[in-house]
């Protein structure tokens, strides 16, 4: 019994140091962990400012590109016929759309809808003024109609969608 109580003279000592050992250590661990995802989250949030920022960029160039005056004077050749430049209207947007659809990882989903909607608008406009006139008919009369019913618009999609998108971007900014 006496040599029993000899060795717990060393083994509760012993325990002792190593729990506080132990414990100390993983303090430190833990707070030298968090100190080096902070570093890494702020890191990142700077990365991320700046992709964000981009895609804003990439965005506005977008909506930029799918405005019917903008359109019609990068697609528009005088051989064309009214359903050629529909078509090629039509499909110039939803391209445009589809090269910038990665970009809704940085926008609030509400600013994508925005963008979205714009698009959609974009299109069944195009449509809408070409399902007025002949299809075999000179392009320049399609070119017209949808630019004079373009300009009397009173909301523009497009502008709305630009506007929303300045708006999140200085959100962003902290402007």
């Amino acid at each position: 019994m006496e040599s029993f109580l000899e060795i717990l003279k060393y083994i509760i000592p012993a325990l002792i140091v190593l729990a506080c050992s132990y414990f100390l250590l993983k303090r430190m661990l833990d707070s030298q962990y968090q100190l080096k995802a902070l570093d890494l989250k702020s890191r990142y949030s700077k990365d991320a400012i700046a992709l964000k920022l981009q895609a804003y960029e990439r965005l506005l160039l977008f909506l930029d590109r799918i405005q019917v005056p903008n359109l019609i004077a990068r697609l528009r050749t005088s051989a064309m016929r009214n359903d050629e430049l529909k078509n090629v209207m039509m499909i110039s947007v939803q391209k445009e759309y589809e090269h910038n659809i990665a970009q809704q990882l940085y926008t609030s989903p509400k600013l994508w809808e925005i963008i979205q909607l714009a698009k959609n608008d974009m299109i069944a406009f195009i449509e809408l003024q070409a399902d007025s006139l002949n299809p075999a008919g000179n392009s320049q009369e399609l070119a017209n109609q949808i630019l004079g019913e373009y300009s009397q618009l009173k909301t523009k999609p497009i502008q709305l969608a630009i506007q929303a998108v300045k708006e999140e971007a200085k959100i962003i900014l902290n402007v």
